[in-house]
């Protein structure tokens, strides 16, 4: 037990030394990038939400998703009314980007019901 402990801190220590602060740009507004806050609807009219994060900040129920995620990669770059072909493993899957920002949405949860 005290092994694992002593590996997962020298882990988070060396990750510390790695990591960058990445700031918000004005630039960014209207564009998904590192950071963003996008909601996303197929064909059936599911829509979804999503944030770009690094992997160390992956988490599903919130809708984190990691900067090296095919959809992650599918999405940087876009913007509102784009679409985009996510390749899956149950193949290719189409989405709508609705809406970009750079503040986090009331409802942060992947899934969106109304």
């Amino acid at each position: 037990m005290l092994r694992q402990i002593d590996s997962r801190v020298r882990y988070l220590v060396k990750r510390l030394e790695e990591l960058k602060i990445v700031d918000y740009s004005p630039q960014q507004e209207g564009k998904i990038y590192f950071g963003a806050w996008f909601e996303l609807e197929n064909d059936a009219g599911e829509r979804v939400r999503y944030r770009i994060v690094g992997k160390d900040e992956l988490d599903t129920k919130l809708g984190y998703i990691t900067i090296d995620s095919p959809m992650a990669r599918a999405l940087i770059g876009k913007q509102v009314d784009d679409e985009v072909v996510v390749q899956t493993p149950s193949g290719p899957k189409e989405w709508y980007i609705n809406e970009i920002r750079y503040t986090p949405f009331e409802n942060p949860s992947a899934s969106v019901t109304d």
